[in-house]
């Protein structure tokens, strides 16, 4: 009987939905945010430039996470393809993230310096060029748009409200970075930096043994 009576009233079952979906959301985000695997850079992580920042606005404007995840999975034949699997500290610096499962095209988390400025240059104006069957659209436009004053500028201080570690020095040097560069260049300074992170050797190595010409034992 009460829960005919719930089902009748839409008003009263919508907030209890509201309520539960909360409430599992919750469940599921707050312990996420307190980890710091996903909350702290991944070591060796890259922090971007301007010119690759103002790509990857470039990369989220035009909509390229459309048809391209930045995600590989960790299954055996995603890493043989792609390369390591996708971990979250890697993309604590990207608001918002790209991570998801749309492949039209390939997965480019790990483009980053596979291919030379030159190819991308040409895959982006004119894809069939170099991959004949492709039916990505050529960025024709982007050859030609560069950069308003303090532009690049907005970009790194809105990220750095967010945790992005960017200096003064970095937001004060924005403009003359990206000075005569165009919106191409950006995207491919951009697709260069996507690899996975590589850690800094480590301090506390074992120091070498000193060789022994003679061959004593000390």
């Amino acid at each position: 009987m009460k829960h005919e009576t719930l089902e009748k009233n839409i008003g009263l079952m919508s907030i209890l939905i509201v309520i539960a979906i909360s409430f599992g959301g919750l469940v599921e985000i707050i312990p996420l945010m307190n980890q710091k695997a996903a909350t702290e850079p991944s070591p060796g992580l890259h922090l971007r430039n301007a010119l690759e920042t103002a790509g990857r606005d470039v990369y989220v404007r035009e909509g390229c996470y459309g048809c391209h995840s930045q995600q590989v999975r960790s299954l055996a034949e995603e890493v043989l393809r792609y390369g390591p699997a996708a971990n979250a500290g890697e993309s604590v610096y990207d608001h918002p993230f790209q991570w998801g499962s749309k492949r039209t095209g390939p997965d480019l988390s790990r483009i980053g310096g596979r291919y030379s400025d030159a190819w991308h240059r040409i895959h982006l104006l004119h894809p069939q060029d170099v991959v004949p069957e492709s039916n990505m659209p050529g960025y024709r436009w982007l050859d030609e748009q560069h950069f308003d004053p303090g532009e690049v500028a907005d970009m790194m201080k809105a990220l750095r409200r967010v945790g992005v570690p960017y200096t003064d020095a970095d937001i004060a040097g924005a403009d003359e970075a990206v000075s005569y560069k165009t919106k191409l260049d950006a995207l491919i300074a951009y697709l260069q930096t996507l690899r996975a992170p590589v850690a800094p050797p480590s301090s506390t190595a074992p120091a070498p043994v000193a060789a022994n010409p003679a061959g004593k034992i000390s």
